[in-house]
């Protein structure tokens, strides 16, 4: 899988305009070459067990009138990417800025260029696929989500600033977005291990326990499915200071996929799979087959719906999930017909999950790969 670069793109921005300015002369119509970013055009490569994107290409012609708006769209996020790297300090703003600064009406027209940001954040990603590039060497930044605690020093260049993660209260560190080795750097910790859960309000329990103390490792929230940040942060962690990565989310089809996207990487973005998956993930939990296995309350557990599912059964058709312990779970949950939240460990008791839970799944290494 080619390795994704991290040198400035404005050589490749000014090649892109210097082509459609040549096809302009020519009179011919303008073309832009972009990867494929979906289902169609993914493999999962067996050799560094991460998600890659494939050879297909798809073509962005301004007189196709389906393509027009987003060939424009698409001009215009790569000029002002181009207009901010330009600055003589290393200026960065945020996607939401950037769709506001892109916005406005057509002249002549009741026609805006953006309506909805959520037109502009793909075009972001189909310029880092086709410049081989990332959002963060563009001077892209998004909202900052994730959640760290525990004993790690880091430092941000930037700020002159270094931090301890294990006096931070109850906040902890919050992963910024462009979570680069010359925006934050990682100088030591001496935690045995790295656990990653899904929710926030586990994350808040987990502090309050002193889980990280007690056991001695890092504990990372991305609030629901990890962004950016919190996904390079896992992945460096794992890659720099050589911790293992555990991963905890709710037993269903949606947290399942949570954790493999934080293992594999993920479809829409598998062209920085290198930067952002950590193959070596290991998962912790929840799993249906843990109601027996802990004696959890049959009525804390949700019903299944034709949703769920619908999603299962495309779980157990990805290749990421083709090893036969998923394949057991995700058979297991049909079976059963149920799905429950890591928050219904507490049924049991508030500190189920820190006192017995996880520290007995870990201490036994029950896994799954």
């Amino acid at each position: 899988m080619a390795q994704t670069r991290v040198i400035d793109p404005r050589e490749d921005l000014d090649g892109l305009g210097k082509q459609v300015l040549n096809q302009l002369k020519k009179v011919q119509n303008p073309d832009i070459s972009l990867p494929v970013r979906t289902l169609t055009n993914i493999f999962f490569d067996e050799n560094t067990k991460l998600i890659a994107l494939g050879d297909k290409v798809s073509h962005r012609t301004y007189l196709n009138v389906a393509h027009t708006r987003k060939f424009m769209q698409t001009l215009m996020v790569a000029a002002e990417c181009k207009k901010l790297l330009n600055q003589k300090q290393h200026t960065t703003t945020s996607i939401r800025d950037l769709y506001y600064i892109l916005k406005r009406t057509l002249p002549g027209t009741e026609e805006n260029t953006f309506e909805e940001q959520e037109e502009s954040d793909p075009l972001i990603e189909d310029i880092e696929a086709a410049m081989n590039t990332l959002r963060e060497n563009l001077h892209l930044h998004a909202e900052q989500k994730g959640s760290l605690v525990g004993p790690l020093f880091l430092r941000e260049p930037k700020f002159n600033t270094e931090a301890d993660c294990s006096k931070l209260g109850s906040s902890g560190y919050g992963i910024p977005s462009i979570c680069e080795p010359d925006t934050v750097e990682l100088i030591s910790s001496d935690a045995d291990f790295v656990l990653v859960v899904e929710k926030d309000a586990v994350w808040n329990r987990l502090n309050e326990d002193r889980f990280w103390k007690k056991h001695k490792c890092l504990v990372i929230t991305g609030k629901g499915q990890p962004d950016r940040g919190t996904r390079r942060m896992i992945n460096r962690l794992h890659k720099e200071l050589k911790l293992p990565i555990y991963v905890a989310t709710d037993a269903d089809a949606w947290g399942y996929y949570i954790y493999s996207v934080i293992k594999q990487g993920s479809i829409n973005l598998s062209f920085v799979s290198d930067r952002l998956g950590t193959p070596e993930a290991k998962f912790v939990g929840l799993t249906t087959q843990d109601v027996i296995k802990f004696n959890i309350p049959k009525n804390v557990t949700i019903k299944l719906n034709e949703g769920d599912k619908k999603r299962i059964q495309e779980l157990m058709n990805y290749m990421w999930f083709k090893p036969k312990e998923w394949q057991h779970e995700l058979k297991n949950m049909l079976q059963v017909g149920y799905k429950l939240e890591l928050e219904s460990l507490s049924n049991k008791d508030i500190r189920f999950i820190t006192e017995k839970y996880l520290p007995e799944k870990i201490s036994k290494k029950d896994f799954l790969p």
